[in-house]
């Protein structure tokens, strides 16, 4: 009898059938003795369900009827699967066999635990961690996230310094690990992210719930990045602005989220300048779009948050910003493990 949890592999798909082609191989090879594979589809125009349908008859396929985005799309695909822990994984993933069962080991361990990823190295550069979560998501007092092996530009060769699993603050989407029953506790998904940092948004509620989010050191997978959105979008930039407030806004106890949106605001307005300077003009505007979105929603009720039960672990009590830019501390461990929580 089998007594294994279920796990299901989830990859939400927008007209990705080069990353399928590439990477499903990989995914279709993992071992897990009570595993489902399912490919959740955002209304993709391209050859993808047919290229699943013929190649891989063994994945189950749900298809939304328009592109909900990163969130939405999930939250509907997984309203319909049944399993004890879901992943959620990026289409542009490598991973190994094996790369399942020291994560569900890890969860197993501990009732409290509800969310967890492996290490994420990139897929170009096997040698160095990758930008999208690296050992283990952090955050500094300001809301700025940071990884265990990538600060801001900065990305370490992984040399074995990280290979200590333990609580992080975040846990990356591009390969989630979530247990069921937290997820439909958490309600998923805040679909107004759209995409980025929806997941950070996850594991900062599951954190005020008082579960614990994990990095596990003992599974790696490989992520190229970028799939969706480049680093040079625009849109990308109103995301990651307009998101990182609404971050703050909803997870942050009230008075401490008026005195940090009134100092972001502040460090935005930098960012702003320097992308002026580099003219790179579109990206200001859309840091200025941001604004103007959030503002226009800032006293939009959001659900009241569980007092008395949050988890700070993982919080860095000082900004990441003056640490890299100011003081120089380029790489994780230049920071004292004493500023945080």
């Amino acid at each position: 009898m089998n007594t294994a949890p279920k796990v299901a592999i989830v990859i939400l798909n927008w007209n990705g059938v080069k990353h399928l082609t590439t990477f499903m191989p990989f995914v279709a090879a993992s071992d897990w003795p009570n595993l489902q594979i399912v490919l959740g589809d955002n209304a993709s125009t391209d050859s993808s369900v047919e290229f699943i349908k013929s190649r891989y008859p063994q994945v189950t396929i749900i298809q939304n009827d328009q592109n909900y985005g990163f969130t939405g799309g999930y939250n509907r695909v997984l309203e319909k699967v049944e399993a004890d822990y879901y992943i959620l994984l990026n289409s542009d993933v490598e991973v190994p066999a094996g790369w399942i069962k020291p994560v569900i080991d890890l969860m197993e361990s501990d009732p409290m635990i509800a969310a967890a990823a492996p290490k994420i190295k990139a897929y170009y550069q096997k040698t160095h961690f990758e930008h999208a979560g690296a050992a283990g998501g952090y955050i500094d007092e300001f809301g700025y996230p940071f990884c265990r092996g990538r600060m801001f530009y900065e990305i370490e060769e992984d040399k074995g310094q990280y290979d200590q699993s333990g609580e992080v603050f975040w846990a990356t989407g591009a390969a989630l690990f979530i247990k069921k029953k937290y997820w439909d506790e958490a309600g998923g998904f805040d679909e107004r992210f759209f995409a980025h940092m929806e997941e950070i948004d996850l594991c900062w509620r599951l954190k005020n719930m008082g579960y614990k989010v994990m990095y596990c050191a003992e599974s790696e997978v490989f992520h190229v990045g970028g799939g969706t959105l480049n680093t040079e979008n625009p849109f990308k930039t109103y995301l990651n602005f307009r998101n990182n407030l609404l971050l703050l806004k909803k997870n942050l106890p009230y008075w401490r989220s008026v005195y940090v949106i009134f100092i972001r605001y502040w460090m935005d307005l930098m960012a702003l300048v320097r992308f002026v300077n580099e003219g790179k003009r579109k990206d200001a505007a859309a840091v200025s779009k941001a604004h103007v979105n959030f503002l226009r929603n800032v006293f939009k009720r959001e659900p009241i948050k569980i007092e008395g039960h949050s988890r700070l672990k993982g919080m860095y009590k000082r900004s990441i910003v003056v640490e890299f830019f100011v003081k120089k501390k380029h790489i994780f461990s230049a920071l004292d493990p004493k500023d945080f929580y």
